[in-house]
């Protein structure tokens, strides 16, 4: 099939196409961040603030459910997937790709609580399904679907960190190689971070070399030690607890939300800008860190951990995880990114404990959090692995620990749940 003629076609096509869905994506997330930065930086400077005041997020809140509420009630394809249900799910194809995308610009920078991930799936699939179409050949069903998922994945490469992120997950999340493929997975991971830290210590107290692949000019290690796993593991647990119950309560909101979508989507918009505005009222900093997607937030919180005091990030994985609970089950958007900042805030406000340092925790807070909402613990490890740049490579044992850990903890919790609706695969199979 690979040397076949139609595969060699197939393969130019996704070349070709990879070029359009990368500018679509590009404008999409740069206008995105213009309306974001004028809501939350330009608009309460020009009214007088130098920060948005407490109450800023109830009226924006409330425009945003006003503008989602007619989309997800009367637009094909309901605006896009639920976050709730990850990034799996049937792609979105062309009918359904304009409220999608509306839905996203019109709320995103108000201030949901979610992420842009599961939007710009939907252009990358949409404009892979047009295409398809408009050459006259959207009759063959399987070269559509193998397309649809490579605009996605070329969609969300383009803020995972590259090409690799992109097709871990994809990879993982299509579940190719079906349920057997976890049960052997998980040993395997385990038992790598185990030899890899052996490896690494014994390196360290022996002063002997080993060959390892390795390359010359990296920055200085920061090997995670004892402590970092004594207090790292739980830590993990906790964030996987903290997660799950949050898309719990995003299922609950699902099924409250089936009935008067309309009206009960604005309740839940306004339920979320009243959550962010409690984290305002009682930490006293700005809103926006507890609002939109948590990039600029996690930027700053690695930047400068020290920066926010116990309290403010207990507070943050409060409101923020009550809000984003909310949004899953109600709003429109990515669940991923969100969820790593809750993730990173808990590890962070743990870090102050003996001997559990601020890198180690940045480390695992990131990847437990990314295993607890996606399933899928190897793209979380690859996730983190690729956010903790230069320090990367001496946190893998920790971080493959913390995936592995906070999946199997999510699964426990997930199974002493009452089921509310049936919850399609959670993943990134398009």
């Amino acid at each position: 099939m690979l040397l076949s003629p139609g595969y060699r076609r197939l393969l130019l096509l996704c070349v070709l196409l990879g070029v359009p869905i990368a500018l679509a994506c590009f404008f999409f997330v740069g206008l995105q961040h213009q309306l974001q930065h004028w809501v939350w930086t330009s608009l309460p400077e020009a009214a007088g603030y130098d920060t948005p005041p407490w109450w800023w997020p109830l009226p924006a809140l409330v425009l945003a459910g006003l503008v989602l509420a007619p989309i997800v009630t009367r637009m094909p394809g309901a605006g896009g997937h639920l976050p709730v249900n990850g990034l799996g799910g049937p792609p979105v194809g062309p009918k359904a790709l304009p409220g999608a995308v509306l839905a996203a610009l019109a709320t995103l920078p108000l201030g949901v609580v979610l992420g842009p991930e599961a939007p710009l799936m939907a252009v990358g699939s949409g404009l892979a399904l047009l295409a398809v179409r408009r050459a006259g050949a959207g009759g063959d069903q399987r070269a559509g679907a193998i397309l649809a998922t490579a605009g996605s994945t070329a969609a969300i490469s383009t803020i995972l960190g590259g090409p690799v992120a992109a097709a871990v997950l994809l990879i993982e999340g299509a579940g190719l190689a079906g349920a057997q493929m976890v049960v052997l997975l998980l040993p395997c991971l385990l038992a790598s971070a185990t030899g890899s830290l052996v490896f690494t210590g014994f390196g360290q107290w022996t002063g002997l070399k080993i060959g390892a692949l390795a390359l010359p000019d990296l920055p200085s290690a920061a090997n995670p030690d004892a402590g970092d796993f004594l207090w790292g593991v739980p830590t993990a647990a906790l964030i996987a607890v903290l997660i799950t119950l949050a898309r719990e309560l995003g299922h609950r909101t699902v099924s409250w939300t089936r009935r008067h979508t309309a009206v009960r989507t604005v309740a839940c918009a306004t339920a979320v800008g009243v959550c962010v505005a409690a984290y305002a009222l009682i930490t006293g900093r700005s809103p926006a860190e507890a609002a939109l997607s948590g990039q600029a937030a996690l930027a700053q919180l690695a930047a400068d951990p020290h920066a926010w005091p116990v309290g403010a990030l207990i507070a943050l994985v409060a409101c923020k995880g009550l809000a984003w609970g909310i949004a899953l089950g109600s709003l429109r958007g990515g669940p991923i990114f969100p969820s790593v900042l809750l993730g990173t805030a808990t590890a962070m406000a743990c870090s102050g404990l003996p001997g559990f340092g601020v890198t180690p925790a940045l480390a695992l807070g990131v990847a437990a959090a990314a295993a607890a909402v996606t399933g899928l613990p190897l793209s979380s490890a690859v996730l983190a692995v690729l956010l903790t740049g230069g320090d990367a490579y001496d946190q893998m044992p920790l971080i493959v620990t913390a995936s592995v850990v906070s999946f199997i903890v999510s699964q426990l919790v997930r199974r002493t749940e009452p089921e509310t609706a049936p919850r399609p695969a959670t993943g990134a199979a398009a």
